[in-house]
């Protein structure tokens, strides 16, 4: 199922403002390196910005910001360089990724390590700073996602492969989202692993036994 990149115009807004959160930033990060369109829509936002910024009345900054920013700079550069990304694996399916999520995901693989949901389904929290959730599923075709709920808001972006629920299914570049609303049960599509960025506001709720551990746990 294709999405419409004008859907999430502010998300892309608010990336080419630099006021996303750290989390979500990843997640256009990763759609943009698989979609044309949403590189297309980032460059529109930053031209808007820019033209926004150009628009906007001079106020006089302060003493050493000219050398606090081109610190900054610096600093980017050395993670854009790749100088401070791990080598990386030699597992296939991971080296196919877009670079600034395998960035993430090597970072994390070391510190926190991935985590069995239910057979098939592996699942890796990813820490990129900022106040978002933000892991990434790994689904082997015909595992389900237990059927769950959102406390807040979830974009899932299909990296590779793809996923089917009751509202369609999705592929590389795809991106759903979900509310406190909205109940789905994710399944991996035939043919190849599925991954996926999920990136929230909010824990899941899950239903059923898996539900009622989970409750039963406080979690």
């Amino acid at each position: 199922m294709t999405d419409p990149a004008f859907q999430y115009s502010e998300l892309y807004a608010a990336y080419a403002a630099g006021t996303l959160d750290p989390g979500y930033a990843l997640l256009v990060e990763t759609q943009g390196a698989l979609r044309e369109d949403v590189r297309r829509s980032v460059a529109v936002s930053e031209a808007t910005a820019g033209m926004l910024l150009e628009a906007a009345e001079p106020v006089a900054m302060h003493v050493g910001a000219l050398e606090s920013t081109l610190a900054l700079i610096d600093a980017l550069d050395v993670v854009e360089t790749g100088q401070d990304v791990p080598e990386m694996e030699t597992d296939d399916e991971l080296r196919q990724l877009p670079a600034s999520l395998y960035a993430a995901i090597a970072e994390s693989r070391q510190a926190k390590g991935w985590k069995a949901l239910v057979p098939g389904i592996r699942r890796l929290t990813l820490d990129v700073g900022g106040a978002a959730d933000v892991e990434l599923y790994r689904i082997m075709p015909g595992a389900a996602v237990p059927r769950h709920t959102h406390a807040g808001n979830e974009y899932t972006l299909v990296v590779a492969g793809g996923f089917s629920d009751a509202t369609g299914s999705f592929g590389p570049g795809d991106l759903a989202m979900k509310g406190p609303d909205d109940t789905h049960r994710p399944v991996g599509d035939a043919g190849e692993v599925c991954y996926a960025l999920a990136v929230r506001d909010g824990g899941l709720r899950f239903k059923g036994g898996l539900g009622l551990i989970q409750r039963l746990l406080g979690q």
